[in-house]
């Protein structure tokens, strides 16, 4: 009887936690929160808030941008790097 009890207590100290609370607590990425479609290139505030201080791009966990969103915003960013708008590299 005691080692039943005791097999039951271990158990319930060793779940983890199911709920992940990180960088994408949100549903929808800034993107599909504001309705915007089309992420223009000449837009450079916004699209240097999508890099590093480096010039890399963040991922989609670390920017927390939907799929579509991130393949928008990457194309844009190779736009604006091409128009000399943004840096390739620092």
């Amino acid at each position: 009887m005691a080692f039943r009890q005791k097999t039951q207590r271990t158990q319930r100290t060793t779940r983890r936690r199911t709920a992940f609370a990180g960088a994408r607590d949100q549903t929808q990425c800034r993107f599909c929160r504001g309705g915007i479609k089309y992420i223009d290139y000449k837009d450079i505030d916004t699209l240097q808030k999508l890099l590093t201080n480096r010039g890399k791009i963040y991922s989609r966990k670390r920017s927390g941008n939907c799929a579509g969103c991130q393949r928008k915003a990457k194309t844009a960013i190779k736009r604006a790097r091409f128009m000399a708008l943004l840096p390739y590299s620092t």
